[in-house]
């Protein structure tokens, strides 16, 4: 059963510790992260358990319920682990990485986890790789396909779907164009305004009338906008070629 009042980290910490003992006891350490560890927690809020083991045959995700709070563990060993790491850098949306550098570090071997929590907030402060000529134009033709559709007629259900679909399309070319990590969900809206609060409130004023009013001016122009430091537009000369192996 869950818990229906805000856990305080302390609290958080000391499940995290007891999950650990009963259910993973064999692993070498632990990063206990997430809102609740941060003291930015809601009573809907899970605690993010990275754990690492010294060898596994795969890694895994698993959800679950533990002392009345909802827990995401991630368990890993070192090899499934910087693999993640990896994939995460690659794509500029470090999920792993962040649970890792912010986490309280349990279990044992907490020198190993130490070292390697130091070399995840390097990596992280760093920053992403540069988006790729081919990324960019996915990102460049996709919006463009949106804003196109919106400038026709269209029903308040088929601009709400339009919408949904172009805020992350939009927000990844707006962060990983100014060299900035990306996220999804609602942490899109927190790494807009850590990048810049004017442009986190543009992108606030043009959804918001997009969603409430069916307006949208103020969405288009935006993304023109973002669009223009990257050659603008794309949709003729778009090409992209198939593997020669997607073959049926």
């Amino acid at each position: 059963m869950m818990v229906s009042t805000r856990p305080t980290p302390s609290e958080a910490l000391a499940v995290a510790e007891a999950v650990l003992a009963s259910r993973y006891a064999d692993a070498a350490f632990a990063f206990a992260a997430g809102s609740i560890m941060r003291g930015q927690g809601t009573w809907l809020s899970d605690i993010d358990l990275v754990v690492v083991y010294d060898h596994l045959e795969a890694a895994r995700r698993e959800s679950f319920i533990a002392g009345g709070l909802p827990i995401e563990a991630f368990v890993h060993d070192p090899e499934t682990l910087a693999w993640f790491v990896n994939a995460d850098v690659a794509r500029g949306c470090p999920s792993i990485l962040n649970m890792v550098a912010e986490g309280v570090i349990l279990g044992r071997a907490h020198d190993r986890a130490a070292a390697l929590q130091r070399d995840v907030a390097r990596r992280l402060a760093e920053g992403p790789p540069p988006l790729a000529q081919a990324q960019l134009n996915v990102l460049r033709y996709e919006i463009t396909d949106a804003i196109d559709d919106l400038r026709g007629e269209r029903s308040p259900g088929e601009t709400m779907a339009i919408g949904a679909a172009l805020h992350p399309r939009l927000a990844e070319l707006a962060l990983r164009g100014r060299g900035r990590w990306n996220g999804t969900g609602k942490w899109v809206p927190r790494l807009l305004q850590a990048a810049d609060a004017g442009l986190a409130g543009r992108f606030e004023a043009a959804f918001r009338a997009l969603f409430a009013a069916g307006a949208s001016d103020l969405v288009i122009a935006l993304a023109e906008q973002e669009l223009a430091p990257h050659g603008g537009r794309l949709f003729d000369g778009d090409c992209r070629a198939a593997s020669s192996a997607w073959r049926a």
